[in-house]
């Protein structure tokens, strides 16, 4: 019950978030820092049971037909993810309070913010798969209106809808993924997936299902070839930056790798698919962190690499991968949370983040200089920092695993690269020379410096003490790999060893890697990779699809009234002709069984019909319509169906009243012969059709299954005996809702309409 507490908290403070704002701008920050810090507080009270053979756990029905429930979990994996996401989230609501307090829309931002914060924590606590999409998918949504909150500028618009159709189509294939597994598995809980690991990873329907999942993971995790969505999602402010793309976000799809590995990983497939992509991304990424002078584009491929590494260590399988892959995640999230919110700290001091107009900052910025130094010596692995454990295990997991030494000199190399970048960030910024900027430079408030320092200062101490997080480390191990991955110790010697060999040794070209940099973003830009990339097969992709759209609409949407009706009566003759064609049989009802008065009425239905059409009157063709409806509403009289009569001659009431309304102000347009002709033919079709299916069905079989279940569920189910209101009301109430939204849409016309023509007349 507590799970669900601490997540209804989160998502509760996010309507509020704007109304704290306006009461309260400018301590608006702290106390809306106060919920994330209120779910990490309770979260650290669950950690022992998180980490015992029991875990916490919540389950109530959701929507059991479809096997959907609110079901938590709090393993180890999960509380590591869990507690990232609230500890970094109280950090980042209380620097955005400071970094926007000027901006208009701050309560709009710390909302968006809060929900993402809730929905990602929906997400690793879900023990649901299909509730893990539902919260996945609000991490989209939520994560594009971060995106894309400068919506005044054309970049952040284009880098919002970038990564919305990104990883909205990665998520859509994950959806049809999890379908797939929980039809195999014949359980949509993830807890008990494993068990069902080897029919899931059998069959033909495996490889399909581990492609769609692995669609998922890559597209939200900036994976090779769907990375370039990432860095161009910087476009969004340093806060949103520094969570989304740092920490939590982009790690979703790292946590849904994990989390499913015990019942998917172990197979050629997986390990071959996972270790090469994994291998590419991190050594691409980082290459292209050279190839850029933004702060936080540069910060962003290191991100990307990062992630690449993580995927790569999940693919090797092992409990020592494990291992590493859980340490290498929470150094990171220590290290790239603190150098992003340094460089928005940076932005707002200097104006800029170009890095070639930054320099000598330390003397003027001197938290924000130690907080990006500490954290850029943690990224490059020097010890005696978390990320040189981190790195070390990395280096130690590819070792000890077939054909290693390839892939550690193949890590080594994306090492380099990021020992690099990490000098270019968050070193010569602060050193050397002062640059003369147009910008008056002065170090921020300590909201803006000291969540950066807090960050950059933990990977330190984590480093000297890492038996703080070593359980939680290693019960996050134990939820991938099983008891052997619970078998971790963290220290910083581990004696002369290959690993350290290969730290020191990345060390050492990483700072050649730096003096070579001008050369490097040279030859990158030089290169021009944009142009053959996948971000150009999204350009022209989106742009061949704007070109269908435009065609679309000029060809059906082109404001003919008389068009649109043709195509939707000619769609419809289409689809009714099919069963035709299959059914050569018209089933016919004996006219003896007419009785005279039918005859009269069906007469005159028809000759109001044949009015309605000849006719060069559109009030007389009106009448002619509103008697044919009259004659319908006699037809059920006679029928035995008073109800629907009544209902009949209401809706053909207003039916007439409308068009006539309607009608008296639509200008005439007189109709050729041959447009006469086609018109006619289209009629009779439609109507010949639509008569042959009335009378198919009402000359079928009339004792059904459907009608003996409606019969049953009427008075049980929905408490009523006139199954027709039931049926519409209860069973079909969707359709009543349809039809009330065409009414209303139809009304909303009419008085758009009315209203055009005042604002004509006057003027």
């Amino acid at each position: 019950m507590t799970l669900l507490v601490l997540l209804f908290i989160g998502f509760a403070a996010a309507p509020l978030a704007p109304v704290v704002v306006r009461t309260s701008r400018r301590g608006s920050g702290l106390v809306l820092s106060l919920v994330p810090l209120g779910l990490t507080v309770g979260l650290a009270t669950l950690v022992p049971a998180a980490l015992s053979d029991a875990p916490p756990t919540f389950h109530a029905p959701w929507v059991p037909e479809l096997g959907i429930a609110l079901t938590l979990r709090a393993d180890g994996l999960s509380m590591l993810m869990a507690l990232l996401i609230t500890g970094l989230g109280t950090l980042i609501v209380l620097y955005a309070g400071d970094y926007l307090k000027e901006h208009p829309r701050l309560g709009s931002f710390q909302g968006w913010l809060l929900l993402f914060m809730a929905s990602m924590l929906g997400l690793v606590l879900a023990d649901n798969t299909l509730f893990l999409f539902v919260c996945w998918e609000l991490t989209t949504l939520s994560s594009f209106f971060l995106v894309g909150f400068q919506n005044e500028e054309e970049e952040a618009r284009e880098a919002a809808l970038r990564a919305l159709l990104v990883t909205f189509l990665g998520g859509q294939a994950l959806l049809l993924g999890l379908l797939l597994m929980g039809w195999r598995a014949g359980t949509n809980t993830l807890s008990e997936l494993h068990a069902a690991g080897p029919a899931l990873r059998e069959g033909p329907l495996a490889l399909p299902l581990l492609l769609l999942v692995l669609g998922g993971a890559f597209t939200k995790s900036a994976q090779v070839p769907f990375h370039f969505w990432l860095p161009g999602a910087m476009a969004a402010p340093t806060p949103a930056s520094a969570y989304l793309h740092a920490a939590t976000m982009v790690k979703a799809g790292i946590y849904l790798l994990a989390r499913l590995s015990p019942a998917l990983g172990g197979t050629p497939v997986w390990r071959g698919t996972l270790v090469t992509v994994g291998l590419v991304t991190m050594v691409g990424g980082a290459l292209l962190s050279f190839g850029h002078t933004d702060m936080k584009r540069v910060l962003a491929y290191a991100t990307v690499s990062v992630l690449g590494t993580l995927v790569l260590l999940l693919g090797l399988g092992t409990a020592e991968a494990a291992q590493a892959m859980v340490t290498y995640l929470a150094a990171h999230a220590f290290y790239k949370g603190a150098l992003f919110l340094m460089a928005g700290a940076v932005d707002h001091g200097t104006g800029t983040r170009e890095l070639p107009r930054l320099g000598g900052l330390w003397k003027v910025l001197p938290f924000t200089g130690t907080a990006a130094g500490l954290a850029a010596l943690s990224m490059a692995g020097v010890l005696p920092f978390f990320g040189f454990i981190g790195k070390e295990l990395v280096y130690e997991a590819t070792l000890h695993t077939p054909g290693g030494w390839g892939l550690a000199v193949g890590g080594a190399v994306g090492f380099v690269l990021l020992v690099g970048t990490a000098l270019r960030v968050g070193v010569r910024p602060f050193l050397g020379e002062r640059r003369e900027l147009e910008h008056a430079v002065h170090e921020a408030g300590p909201a803006l410096w000291g969540p950066s320092l807090l960050l950059a200062a933990g990977g330190l101490v984590l480093g000297f003490v890492p038996g703080w997080v070593e359980p939680l480390l290693a019960g996050a191990a134990r939820s991938i790999a099983g008891s052997e991955g619970g078998h971790l110790k963290l220290a910083l010697w581990h004696g002369l060893t290959p690993a350290l060999g290969l730290s020191a040794a990345s060390l050492a070209l990483g700072a050649a890697a730096f003096a070579l940099r001008g050369s490097l973003r040279h030859t990158l830009v030089a290169l021009r990779l944009g142009r053959w990339g996948p971000e150009r097969l999204y350009a022209l992709s989106l742009s061949g699809l704007k070109g269908l759209a435009d065609v679309q609409t000029r060809v059906l949407q082109n404001g003919s009234l008389h068009r649109y009706l043709s195509v939707t009566v000619l769609a419809l003759v289409g689809l009714l002709a099919l069963p035709l064609v299959f059914r050569l049989g018209l089933p016919v009802r004996a006219l003896g069984d007419l009785r005279f008065y039918e005859v009269v009425v069906l007469v005159l239905m028809g000759v109001t019909a044949l009015v309605a059409v000849r006719t060069k009157s559109v009030l007389t063709a009106l009448m002619a319509l509103g008697v044919l409806g009259l004659g319908e509403a006699m037809v059920y009289v006679l029928l035995g169906a008073p109800d629907l009569a009544l209902t009949q001659v209401v809706v053909q009431t207003l039916t007439v009243i409308l068009f006539a309304l309607v009608f008296s102000r639509f200008p005439v347009r007189p109709h050729g012969g041959r447009s006469r002709l086609r018109d006619a033919l289209l009629s009779l079709a439609a109507g010949g059709l639509i008569s042959w299916a009335l009378l198919h069905t009402t000359t079928g079989p009339r004792h059904t299954r459907l009608a003996e279940a409606y019969t049953a569920l009427s008075p049980t189910e929905a408490h009523g005996l006139n199954i027709v209101n039931v049926i519409l009301v209860d069973f079909r109430a969707l359709d009543t809702l349809g039809e009330a939204t065409v009414l209303a849409t139809a009304s909303l016309g009419v008085v758009l309409l009315f209203r055009t023509r005042r604002q004509r007349r006057r003027v």
